[in-house]
């Protein structure tokens, strides 16, 4: 039976037992689940013990009054015939809510709900509202229906900022040789293929050394750039600093930094954002050249992964949760499961410090999103808070003076986002923002 209970669940089950023994009694009763309840509270629960005024110290005399005692018990007292017929009923609710997991909640429906006990004698001591409690339970553990829309794809509007993407030596100097080219040509815009022709034009690098091997290398873009007799493919809104096929590129150039866990722009973010647009002159001379655009795009990720960033192992571990989940949209809640799943960070020690644990997020998320039936094999997008949560955590490793954005700094950016599902998910699991910066603080 209880392989199907959360660790949460299995806890409550767990205390309770300990407090009928401590307690000195033969059996385990309904009550010493309702105390367990009490001491195991968090997040929703723990909120609804408060707001009746129902302490453990005061659940604890309570209970006393109605439990019998055997000063003979042993360590290992079985369960009172009612204390099955609450777990028989546990996972009746569950199963009628759509839940394959027994959780938490189940449990606390259960026993406000049991009338073969002396568990609503207790709680009308505290005058607790059982139909007020039941209502907001069960919404907490509804089926999870199918959605088509992920809860955040509506939020927001905001896009990001070209801020301090000209920072750092290597990037100034590729921009000042991409105006120069502008310059010699008359033109006013900076377009895609100044700014890839001045990134191949140092040849020392890894990245070029790289692309050379595809055949494309400084001479045979320049080549192909003169055969070009227009640069209509460049322009398809109005105009601005950049084209708007080289403001695109830069703009997913930030966004590659960001999920890949770089606190800088470098030429990989840039030539990876041109292949990945597949729009400007600069593409259009790569595909003219027959370069396999994926291939080349693997090739270049390569040394990238190697030094495995924080950041880049939750990103790919947040999207494996997306699809876990049939859906093609990852937000602030899969960030969440991606730290935790990662497993090393100094953001996963806070949250495992505070109990929270993979399996029991996944189920609390799954609630929040509910299942899609987006194919596996469709591009996996970020909603907009999620993009902000990035930038923010990206411009947090800027001021610290980072090379790479930790886990840490994702984690803070979440936090900042009181009314993202990563925050709901926090919540049902029983901690909150000043707990997190807490433990932050202390490593």
């Amino acid at each position: 039976m209880f392989e199907r209970f959360t660790e949460r669940a299995v806890n409550v089950v767990s205390e309770s037992q300990r407090l009928a023994c401590e307690m000195g009694c033969s059996e385990v009763m309904p009550e010493h689940l309702f105390l367990a309840l009490v001491s195991e509270a968090k997040g929703v629960s723990l909120k609804v013990f408060r707001m009746y005024g129902i302490t453990f110290e005061d659940a604890e005399n309570e209970v006393k009054k109605y439990v019998v005692r055997n000063p003979k018990s042993s360590s290992e007292i079985p369960f009172s015939r009612a204390y099955k017929e609450i777990l028989k009923h546990t996972l009746d609710l569950a199963s009628r809510s759509g839940n394959n997991n027994i959780l938490f909640e189940h449990l606390f429906l259960s026993v406000i709900s049991d009338k073969n006990s002396n568990v609503q004698t207790i709680l009308k001591s505290f005058d607790f509202n059982a139909y007020n409690a039941r209502d907001l339970l069960t919404k907490l553990v509804q089926k999870k229906i199918k959605r088509l829309e992920h809860p955040e794809t509506e939020t927001d509007e905001e896009k990001s900022s070209f801020e301090m993407i000209y920072e750092g030596e290597e990037m100034s100097g590729i921009f000042d040789r991409a105006v120069s080219k502008l310059s010699a040509k008359g033109y006013e815009i900076l377009g895609t293929e100044q700014i890839i022709a001045s990134i191949l034009e140092n040849s020392d690098t890894e990245l070029v050394q790289t692309v050379n091997k595809y055949g494309l290398n400084a001479n045979t873009f320049e080549q192909k750039l003169e055969e070009q007799q227009s640069r209509q493919a460049e322009f398809e809104d109005k105009k601005i600093i950049f084209t708007p096929n080289a403001f695109l590129m830069m703009n997913m150039a930030l966004q590659t930094a960001k999920e890949l866990g770089s606190s800088d722009i470098t030429p990989e973010h840039i030539l990876l954002s041109v292949l990945k647009t597949k729009k400007g002159l600069a593409y259009d001379i790569i595909k003219s050249l027959g370069i396999n655009a994926e291939r080349l795009s693997e090739e270049i990720l390569k040394p990238i992964e190697k030094q495995m960033p924080e950041t880049l192992s939750i990103m790919k571990l947040a999207k494996e949760e997306a699809r876990r989940i049939g859906r093609n949209v990852v937000g602030t809640e899969m960030f969440l499961l991606g730290i935790i799943a990662e497993g090393t960070s100094v953001a996963f020690e806070v949250l495992n410090n505070l109990e929270i644990t993979m399996k029991d997020a996944r189920l609390v998320v799954e609630n929040l999103v509910g299942y899609g039936n987006e194919y596996f094999d469709k591009e996996i997008v970020f909603t907009n808070r999620a993009k902000r949560v990035l930038e923010r955590a990206w411009l947090s490793a800027k001021k610290s003076n980072k090379q790479k954005i930790e886990a840490v700094d994702l984690l803070l950016a979440i936090l900042d986002e009181p009314t993202s599902l990563a925050m709901k998910a926090l919540d049902q699991l029983g901690v909150d923002a000043v707990e997190i910066r807490h433990g932050i603080g202390m490593q």
